[in-house]
């Protein structure tokens, strides 16, 4: 399988290269040139068998023979072996046909250990045979980063950068991060928001020679392919075990980078029936006014109780709007300068064409206090603010109530004290048993001002593998 970048400005790559590449060339973002699609009877088939082994089945034509299958299946095994539940993506039931999928088992509890466990695997795996080594560089809203540290703390041909808004993460978020004291992590808070952090990485991408000589620069954030080809697998997994693919099945998911709710439109198209995919936000709600009122303006960000949403720029969405443009590269090129310049529109078809699938919903900090409380007092079940946002947005958007309707759980709550304590539960969460010492361990990160030269300095005079 080759893959194509979304402007349409670079020969197709190979798996591994874009793997490794990350971010394509012409600033665009790497797609498959064609993407699998598997038939309902195959789809049904599938219903007995293990989170691990349906991965490597959805994964594998991805990867087309570019790794062996039985290493390919070691290296899935290792991702989901640190998981502390047994079903990997347990189902809650909390109303009529309406359910969360709690995708925080994994090692850091937040949804991104689905991709990174798995991209820090293949990363080593790829890099190992290729003797090779790079500098990984990327921008977190608070969970990336932590997984994607946990993922490459013991890889040897890797050193990470993870940039953070300063003061603008959770305590738990930023601890998850900056106390992993291995010779290979480095913790950036860089002043600013998520947004200006995100914008460094491009840019870095966009011209590597502060690096050493032989060196470059490889993205965990969810630009990196890799990433979102793992999160296709727990959409097909909740189906499955919802009656799928027999009955259509129906997802909200909070939004932030456009990744993970990108991953269910992958879905969708390989061929999982998918009813409807709803777009949660918070305040900062470009993506529900895109798809509601064709307002496509950025807007001053907003600190809210929800950080990993703050986000005015996410870069996923460009995936979709190839595949919305009927993937003209250079359509594409010319719509992100107008998204740059901080207004876009789409034209009427796309728009037409996204409102087949996709339905938006805002919900502010006290809707989402709100949801947390009303859900807490009714069934002693406790959410994150994102994963609250989502249940909110499921709820006011969703289509037919015969359909199964899944809100994606991104994070455990003991990560978002505040805003749990701010909907009236008494105490903070408590963090699972491998993190009861989080707040006992020693912090190291390097605080910097959000200057290009600044910070690419520090990452050259800090590489160490």
């Amino acid at each position: 399988m080759k893959y194509i970048s979304t402007r349409g400005g670079v020969e197709p790559q190979d798996f591994e290269d874009v793997v490794l590449t990350g971010l394509a060339p012409d600033g665009g973002l790497f797609v498959p040139q064609e993407l699998p699609v598997f038939s309902q009877q195959e789809i049904a088939s599938w219903a007995g068998l293990s989170y691990q082994a349906l991965a490597l089945k959805i994964i594998s034509p991805f990867v087309d023979g570019a790794i062996p299958e039985d290493d390919l299946k070691q290296l899935i095994d290792k991702s989901y072996a640190t998981f502390r539940h047994g079903g990997i993506a347990p189902l809650i039931q909390t109303g009529h046909n309406e359910w969360i999928m709690e995708l925080f088992h994994g090692p850091t509890l937040a949804f991104k250990d689905f991709a990174l466990q798995f991209l820090g695997h293949l990363l080593d795996y790829i890099l190992a045979k290729r003797g090779q080594k790079v500098v990984i560089m990327g921008a977190t809203s608070g969970d990336t980063g932590s997984a994607a540290i946990e993922g490459c703390r013991r890889c040897e041909n890797i050193d990470i950068f993870i940039l953070h808004p300063y003061n603008r993460v959770s305590d738990v978020q930023r601890r998850q991060m900056t106390t992993v004291l291995a010779d290979n992590v480095h913790n950036i808070a860089m002043h600013g928001n998520f947004d200006d952090c995100q914008n460094m990485v491009k840019a870095s991408f966009a011209d590597q020679s502060f690096l050493p000589e032989g060196r470059q620069l490889a993205a965990v954030n969810s630009i990196n392919w890799a990433r979102i080809m793992a999160q296709i697998v727990y959409y097909f997994w909740a189906s499955l075990s919802l009656g799928g693919p027999q009955r259509k099945v129906s997802f909200s998911v909070p939004t932030g980078n456009f990744g993970d709710i990108f991953a269910g439109y992958l879905a969708h198209k390989m061929g999982l029936p998918i009813e409807q995919l709803v777009i949660a936000t918070n305040q900062n709600d470009i993506l529900h006014r895109c798809i509601s009122d064709n307002d496509h303006s950025t807007r001053p960000l907003e600190q809210s109780l929800a950080p990993s949403m703050d986000i005015m720029i996410s870069s996923n969405f460009e995936r979709l709007l190839f595949d919305l443009y009927d993937r003209d590269g250079a359509a594409i090129a010319e719509l992100m300068k107008d998204a740059k310049a901080g207004h876009m529109n789409l034209s009427d078809a796309a728009l037409k064409e996204a409102r087949k699938l996709f339905s938006s919903y805002r919900c502010d900090d006290a809707g989402m206090v709100e949801i947390i409380r009303s859900v807490y007092q009714q069934s002693n079940y406790l959410m994150d603010p994102h994963t609250a946002i989502g249940l909110d947005a499921a709820r006011h958007c969703r289509a037919n109530l015969e359909t199964p309707m899944v809100t994606l759980a991104t994070a455990h709550p003991a990560k978002f004290p505040d805003a749990v304590k701010c909907a009236g539960y008494p105490n903070d969460p408590e963090l699972p048993q491998h993190m009861a010492d989080l707040f006992d361990k020693e912090e190291r990160y390097t605080v910097l001002d959000n200057d290009q030269a600044t910070v690419q300095s520090y990452i050259a005079q800090h590489i160490h593998a």
